[in-house]
């Protein structure tokens, strides 16, 4: 048995082989993040740079026509999405927060599936429905089938 080892069966780690195992898990952690551009570009600081720049104005072009597609018809959210999964190909704050946005989609995913959550909504849809049944109902007998903009001035 070794005394500086904490179990009875197992040696001791040297301090450096300690210390080496922890950077390597601290890189697990941060797996996957950094450029994907290609090696030959990686060498060239000024080649990189443009390629950074280009990947940014892409991505920015796409935020910007899922911003604009938030109000009008279209996949906004989604086009969103997809912008800063086109940032996360070359920067790091991106590739955190594409991480971050999939635990939490995740996340809500699973939430809205518990059996309490979807009989809240299926109430709250319900009573929904039947405030704006109420609302219909009242509109007519007051006004008839009139298009609201003609009900005004009667």
């Amino acid at each position: 048995m070794n005394t500086r080892s904490d179990e009875p069966d197992r040696p001791a780690k040297a301090p450096g082989r300690a210390k080496a195992e922890a950077e390597a898990d601290e890189g697990r952690d941060r797996r996957g993040l950094g450029s994907r551009a290609p090696a030959f570009v990686r060498s060239h600081r000024v080649l990189h740079l443009g390629w950074q720049a280009g990947i940014f104005v892409a991505g920015l072009l796409v935020v910007i026509a899922g911003i604009v597609m938030l109000p009008l018809p279209g996949p906004g959210w989604l086009v969103i999405f997809g912008g800063l999964a086109i940032w996360a190909t070359e920067f790091v704050w991106a590739q955190l927060a594409l991480r971050w946005t999939k635990r939490k989609v995740t996340e809500a995913a699973q939430q809205a599936l518990d059996p309490r959550v979807r009989r809240r909504n299926i109430t709250l849809t319900v009573i929904g429905l039947v405030i704006v049944a109420a609302l219909a109902g009242v509109y007519l007998w007051r006004f008839g089938p009139v298009p609201p903009w003609r009900a005004v001035g009667r």
